[in-house]
């Protein structure tokens, strides 16, 4: 498949099929975020797969939409701030970026195998951090619910033009 058609098969989805993803595959997706570059190669990300009913439960309390609740598995992608990267000259904190672009790896890595993915950054981030038993420097910066989607038609993207959003030589 070509770079271009995965861009546009990747979409978030938001109903899943309850079959259970295999775990080669889930091994594909976690590797292509472990080959995700970051900022000095600090590499500052945990990524902990939740399949199991308890553990989902606990999850789908910090992030309350039904659609949610159909994916068989969910990927936490963490950033661990005590390994993160900081610019020297004002101090931010690569740790975000760094995940964010682990982050697209999965998405697209998914995509490629048939698997569905969507991005849900608005939840509660420190009771997910207490039901995964996390150390105070690991952030939690993203759940990622994984799995086949209900339906195979994909949706059309919405998109700016790029005239919008592009400047050339300055804003």
């Amino acid at each position: 498949m070509k770079f271009s058609q995965l861009l546009t098969r990747r979409y978030s989805v938001r109903n899943f099929k309850s079959t259970p993803v295999d775990t080669q595959k889930l091994e594909q997706v976690l590797e292509a975020a472990r080959m995700a570059p970051s900022a000095v190669n600090f590499q500052p990300w945990h990524f902990i797969v939740v399949q199991q009913v308890d553990n989902l439960a606990k999850l789908h309390q910090t992030y309350h939409r039904d659609w949610f609740r159909t994916a068989p598995v969910i990927i936490i992608a963490c950033a661990d701030h005590s390994q993160s990267w900081k610019r020297s000259i004002d101090g931010k904190d690569s740790g975000e970026i760094d995940v964010a672009i682990a982050i697209d790896h999965i998405t697209l890595q998914a995509a490629e195998l048939g698997l569905g993915t969507c991005w849900v950054c608005n939840f509660d981030t420190e009771s997910c951090a207490e039901a995964l038993k996390l150390p105070g420097c690991i952030e939690p910066i993203a759940m990622i619910p994984l799995g086949y989607p209900a339906s195979d038609e994909i949706p059309p993207k919405k998109r700016k033009p790029l005239s919008e959003i592009v400047h050339w030589e300055n804003y």
